[in-house]
């Protein structure tokens, strides 16, 4: 629904998007990690050209009428496929593309016009945060080379408590206490750079089972916290809706703080 219902999340992607490229220039593609693009080993999507994926169902019609008819990068897919096989992991590439709702709905908001190209790497959710980690540090080279590395998901994801009684709650429901704990330990932990206690999440944050009953939507954050390097996490936006869907964005490596926007 923010693709829809903007909210502060989706006032900050708009300012992201100028942000990126006013502090690290214009990226020359996107690669892209969403919780929606899942696969039992790691996948290229490396069309040359994507459409929206409508992945989803039982939300307002208007959101299937949505477009984001982004290019695809297959030059990019060569080259990341390399970098992955360097580091001992084997990927597949397939010239399909499509782009999940995780994926066009921030860069609908971050790049309207659509000209960026984008390569989205579907992932394993069965793996640990450590695999996913080192799967990151072994593209950390791109954000050298104009590659903007964004993962997508969120901090907390627990649908069934979302649409408890029924129906959605509203966007605005106060917080709940399960939700604003773990978030702020998730915050609190990224800042002080303790990735052991981040790594170990499921067992030490509060509410982590609660919400995240299962974990996909949390794991991009290692990915891209792996490409950006093992020192701070600082939080960047910090936003919640329907009470329990946090919305917060983290950004990783040198000179992320200036995302903050």
């Amino acid at each position: 629904m923010t693709a829809l219902e903007p909210r502060a999340a989706g006032a900050w992607m708009q300012r992201l998007g100028p942000a990126i490229a006013a502090g690290f220039g214009r990226p020359r593609a996107v690669l892209a990690i969403s919780a929606h693009s899942l696969t039992r080993e790691p996948v290229l999507l490396a069309a040359p050209q994507h459409q929206a994926v409508y992945d989803f169902g039982g939300f307002d019609p208007r959101l299937n009428e949505m477009r984001y008819d982004a290019p695809g990068a297959p030059e990019l897919a060569t080259h990341v496929a390399e970098l992955l096989a360097g580091a001992g992991i084997a990927v597949h590439r397939v010239e399909q593309g499509g782009l999940d709702h995780g994926i066009w709905t921030p860069l609908r908001y971050m790049f309207p016009d659509a000209d960026v190209p984008v390569l989205p790497l579907a992932w394993p959710p069965n793996w640990s945060p450590q695999q996913l980690f080192a799967l990151g540090r072994a593209l950390a080279p791109l954000a050298d080379e104009g590659v903007l590395i964004m993962a997508s998901g969120s901090i907390t994801h627990n649908l069934g408590r979302v649409f408890a009684g029924g129906g959605l709650h509203p966007p605005d429901r106060p917080a709940t206490p399960e939700s604003t704990a773990f978030r702020d330990w998730f915050a609190a932990r990224g800042a002080a750079a303790d990735w052991p206690a981040l790594m170990d999440y499921r067992r030490q944050a509060p509410h982590a089972k609660l919400m995240h009953p299962s974990d996909e939507h949390l794991l991009p954050f290692y990915v891209a916290a792996g490409a950006g390097g093992d020192g701070p996490a600082p939080r960047v936006h910090a936003s919640l809706t329907y009470g329990d869907l946090g919305m917060d964005a983290y950004a990783f490596g040198p000179g992320a703080e200036a995302l903050a926007v």
